[in-house]
């Protein structure tokens, strides 16, 4: 692993645990205590970090990491979560993404398809996002059309949120929408760290035919602090085969269905 992919994971494993100490932190990314030492120091230079006695904790500022800080970390499960997404939308669809690092690499999945990517005197496929930098990678691809919601830009996770996203929303319908999540529980569905986010993320779910929460399966158990929805506004939940059986059954058992990534399962609409 190069040093910018292991500072971009350890980041990544910081927002998800608050605290690392040396150790821990190098056996995880699997590099010498003196090494992990090193990355702290520059990350805290950076105002990215806090380093306390033997470690580091998140600064005060970055309690949601910025999206570009979290791409070296589970990239392999991404990676799988969205060949799985990209398979499951009809050429000639309209497909929603929200921000998070896992619906980017559905959007770069999208964007590759081969059918998809052919020339052609129209678009595609229409994808529908409130994240700037998902906008700004398709914007460049003539074969898709790329909608942007509007809004109020949330400084880590480049998401548009606020009144004008909404009324966007509001006046349209997708075909199927991809929903990231930063916690997905059996019983209260998937949350965000931000209301806003949450808001936006739940209303382009609920303006869409069929509506995934995608996440890899290290979310599963974490509740965050905004609810996004659970059965009620999605029909399924796309994870990795990494998600406890027991929770797999709880999740069927409350509406909804289990889609494990690469295992090229039927589409299955149980919301209705």
């Amino acid at each position: 692993m190069k040093r910018h992919e292991r500072m971009n994971a350890l980041l990544e494993l910081l927002g998800e645990r608050g605290n690392l100490d040396v150790d821990e932190a190098a056996t995880a990314l699997e590099v010498s205590a003196a090494t992990m030492r090193r990355d702290m120091d520059a990350l805290a230079e950076q105002q990215l970090l806090t380093r306390t006695r033997g470690g580091a904790v998140l600064s005060s500022v970055t309690y949601d990491l910025p999206i570009r800080y979290k791409r070296g970390y589970h990239t392999a499960a991404k990676e799988a979560l969205a060949r799985t997404a990209a398979g499951m939308v009809e050429r000639g669809g309209v497909v929603g993404l929200s921000g998070g690092t896992t619906t980017t690499e559905i959007a770069r999945a999208l964007a590759t398809r081969a059918d998809l990517a052919e020339p052609g005197p129209q678009p595609h496929l229409t994808i529908v996002t409130n994240a700037l930098n998902i906008a700004n990678e398709l914007a460049v691809r003539p074969q898709i059309k790329t909608v942007l919601t509007g809004g109020v830009a949330h400084s880590r996770t480049f998401e548009l949120t606020g009144p004008y996203s909404e009324l966007m929303l509001r006046q349209i319908t997708v075909d199927i929408a991809f929903i990231g999540a930063n916690g997905m529980d059996p019983e209260i569905g998937a949350t965000v760290h931000d209301e806003a986010e949450a808001r936006i993320n739940g209303l382009m779910a609920e303006r869409a035919e069929k509506a995934v929460v995608v996440t890899d399966s290290t979310k599963v158990g974490t509740r965050c602090f905004a609810r996004v929805g659970g059965s009620e506004v999605f029909s399924a939940f796309l994870t990795d085969d990494g998600v406890p059986e027991e929770a797999r059954r709880e999740f069927e058992e409350r509406g909804l269905h289990v889609i494990l990534a690469d295992e090229g399962e039927p589409w299955d609409d149980r919301r209705s």
